[in-house]
């Protein structure tokens, strides 16, 4: 299978390329890790006039833990968040990334390319969500932030407009005043490295008593885009179950060839208690692989 014909351009700086797309408008499509992108022009479900290549702006490989952020740059593959750095102040990345396809595709994939592809079977635009990030939009006219809560606005549409470039995304990192913070993700797929039948990473706060304060989750493959649950009510009084029912109660999963309606409520609600179980260990141990 071969992609349609395009025009490429390889930039040298972040400016060179916002004013490339500025020029080129809807027509063009950003080319970093391309492990979405290439399937997709090679059955020829996208067939943009052109490409614009940003793999040699090496300013945007960064991964930096600013205070109460991690900042990862357009052009930091997925494997950089599952070896040492400075991300480790927020172990849900390395937690969520090690479950994205296969190591072959983490090695070359981007972690800010996978969420403006805006999959809402994908791992991390919902770690956005999760974790209240932002993304940093860059384009001839400046940088604009956007929240992830206003970034996701369907199945694989986001709020980049044309001429934007998607330079960065921003994780806050939970503060640990007040308690301790657990966090897990989990998720079931037809075979290893395929995308979710549904997943959710789950994260809360514990008191100096061990009582929940705060606990909140992100599900994928359960709606158009991810979806934010609030769990604190139920898991304040350790009601796994009743948590289970809450989410069960915000989804709205739909039937496709791989999974029916009902065993997708269904593994929502495994899927949550088991999430519940292990970020309490870590919040207990501080071990993120509890």
């Amino acid at each position: 299978m071969k992609p349609p014909s395009f025009a490429y351009h390889r930039l040298g700086s972040v400016r060179e390329a916002v004013e490339t797309l500025a020029a080129l408008g809807p027509d063009a499509k950003v080319l970093a890790g391309g492990q979405s992108l290439v399937p997709l022009l090679n059955m020829r479900l996208a067939a943009p006039k052109a490409l614009v290549d940003i793999n040699r702006l090496d300013e945007l490989s960064t991964i930096e833990a600013d205070g109460p952020v991690v900042r990862v740059g357009a052009l930091s593959r997925h494997a950089a968040l599952t070896r040492p750095g400075p991300h480790t102040v927020l172990p849900l990345l390395e937690q969520a990334t090690r479950h994205v396809a296969h190591g072959t595709i983490r090695n070359r994939g981007t972690t800010v390319g996978s969420i403006v592809h805006a999959d809402p079977a994908g791992e991390l635009p919902a770690v956005l969500l999760l974790c209240d990030g932002t993304m940093e939009l860059a384009s001839t006219a400046g940088t604009r932030e956007v929240p992830a809560a206003e970034f996701f606005l369907g199945p694989l549409e986001s709020a980049v407009r044309p001429g934007e470039l998607a330079v960065a995304a921003r994780f806050a990192v939970p503060s640990d005043t007040g308690g301790r913070t657990g966090s897990a993700w989990v998720e079931v797929s037809r075979r290893a490295g395929d995308y979710a039948l549904c997943g959710l990473g789950l994260m809360l706060r514990l008191d100096d008593d061990d009582r929940v304060i705060e606990a909140r989750a992100a599900y994928i493959s359960v709606g158009p885009t991810p979806l934010l649950v609030d769990l604190t009510e139920p898991l304040s009084t350790m009601d796994f179950a009743g948590a289970a029912e809450v989410a069960r109660a915000a989804a709205e999963p739909e039937e496709d060839i791989h999974a029916t309606v009902e065993y997708r409520r269904h593994l929502i609600g495994v899927l949550t208690e088991r999430a519940a179980r292990s970020a309490l260990e870590h919040a207990r141990t501080g071990s993120p692989h509890a």
